[in-house]
């Protein structure tokens, strides 16, 4: 069986089309996937700001109208790049096992760079939370795929990336320090994967849920709840993350103004993924009732 899969152009990408093929021939040993490749505004402006080019999902738009106009049977995410609200008719019919949602720093561990050091990203999530814990740092903006952001890690004292991504492609002796939840929290959904599809085909979402993870998913979902209620796109300086106690959900949130001036976090335990996400973020805006306009955490600046 061969199925069409649409995604992005970068090695990570890639890695991750290859990731839900071996899955599903666990299933079906007769199953191929064939990317669809696809280039997307945030990889085609790669000297942009991502606050400048768009919402959240800048980076899955022209990923979903590949499934829509039929050019792709599925779309394989990285969980962290989408939206709260789906483009109608779509469904995330998977979310396999989660890799590590932490993020890391490369170049330097946190206590090795000197007052007023520098510590680059493009996540104003990880900005506000550097701020907060290193009022000293300066925090430029860094952008691009895995590989040009590893280039230009020189000209900094460290960066900010995602674990996960190092690890999946290998690269995990980057890495100086891994910082924990405690320390910083992730993006909603980081170190997680979605496969999207049309929700009317049934056999096929039959066939996607088998490589689901049960435990995953609703860590995922708790993420996304608390996403939605912040404003489905909000692009606030905002970050969650969902563990499972045995049966509980225990979801740790974190919203900052946009300067990273005031930060609050909070935290739910609960068994239902979609009250928990929604009454952190809830805790949250109450804090913010009169946020300034937000300059983003935009998807894919990892």
């Amino acid at each position: 069986m061969q199925l069409l899969a649409a995604t992005r152009t970068s090695p990570l990408a890639l890695w991750q089309t290859r990731e839900i093929e071996a899955l599903l021939q666990r299933v079906d040993p007769t199953i191929e996937l064939t990317p669809v490749l696809v280039d997307t505004p945030g990889d085609l402006n790669t000297d942009v700001p991502l606050s400048q080019i768009g919402g959240k999902g800048v980076f899955v738009k022209n990923v979903e109208a590949m499934i829509l106009d039929g050019r792709a049977d599925i779309a394989v995410h990285s969980g962290k790049d989408m939206p709260a609200q789906l483009a109608e008719g779509l469904i995330i019919a998977a979310v396999p096992e989660r890799g590590d949602a932490r993020d890391c720093l490369v170049g330097a561990a946190l206590a090795d760079v000197p007052t007023g050091g520098s510590i680059a990203t493009g996540s104003p999530r990880r900005r506000a939370q550097l701020k907060m814990l290193r009022p000293d740092l300066v925090v430029p903006e860094l952008r691009g795929n895995i590989g040009t952001r590893l280039k230009k890690s020189a000209g900094f004292d460290a960066i900010v990336m995602a674990t996960t991504a190092l690890v999946r492609l290998e690269m995990e002796e980057r890495i100086a320090e891994i910082l924990e939840p405690d320390v910083m929290l992730p993006q909603v959904a980081q170190g997680s994967l979605a496969v999207e599809c049309v929700g009317w085909l049934t056999p096929l979402v039959e066939l996607l849920a088998q490589i689901e993870h049960p435990p995953s998913r609703l860590r995922f979902d708790a993420e996304r709840a608390f996403l939605d209620e912040l404003g489905g796109d909000c692009e606030l300086p905002a970050g969650a993350y969902a563990e499972l106690d045995g049966e509980q959900i225990f979801l740790r949130g974190v919203l900052a103004s946009p300067d990273g001036s005031t930060m609050g976090q909070e935290h739910r335990r609960g068994t239902d993924a979609d009250e928990v996400g929604r009454g952190v973020a809830r805790a949250l805006l109450d804090r913010f009732p009169r946020a300034p306009v937000p300059v983003g955490d935009r998807p894919g600046a990892v």
